[in-house]
């Protein structure tokens, strides 16, 4: 049985918006596993994607005790045969995918957060790097993004990223 996921992080709320999105929630609503990398701010944000799926995911550099009492740093999950990992940061782009692949030795995939750049890369050995951005700060990016896939016996397919409308304003 196949499990379709959204990748989000750095939603920074109320900081960057008011609120998630709509394409954000919609998403939530069709996925089965919604997986935040991250810098949620608010543990509101966290309560209101748990109301439309189920929510794996990690504290960030933001986020204060409230969230690190509920999530913790690093989360791991098998999903449908496919090892993940969460984390919030992975330090600077060079070199990443050696350092995350020595770091996780026992993960096929693992998602981050913090920078708000997308990325999507391969590294030696085969762990896949997914960062989805942010839905409601783009920084530099030309657009607020997102990611979604699915993993279906034993691999990760689909990995779509998710270009969304502007957030409303904070």
């Amino acid at each position: 049985m196949a499990t379709r996921l959204l990748l989000i992080s750095d939603t920074h709320i109320p900081g960057r918006a008011r609120r998630l999105p709509d394409a954000v929630l919609d998403a939530a609503d069709a996925a089965d596993l919604v997986i935040h990398a991250g810098d949620w701010v608010s543990a509101s944000v966290l309560d209101e994607l748990a109301r439309h799926s189920e929510v794996l995911g990690v504290w960030g550099n933001n986020d204060g005790p409230d969230l690190r009492a509920r999530l913790p740093e690093v989360a791991r999950r098998t999903i449908e045969g496919v090892r993940f990992a969460v984390v919030h940061e992975t330090g600077p782009s060079q070199r990443r995918e050696p350092r995350m692949a020595a770091a996780f030795p026992d993960t096929e995939v693992l998602v981050f957060g913090h920078s708000h750049i997308p990325w999507d890369t391969v590294a030696p050995g085969g762990l896949r790097l997914l960062n989805p951005g942010s839905p409601t700060d783009r920084r530099r990016q030309p657009a607020h993004t997102m990611m979604t896939a699915t993993v279906d016996a034993g691999e990760l397919r689909d990995v779509r990223l998710v270009e969304l409308a502007p957030a409303p304003p904070a």
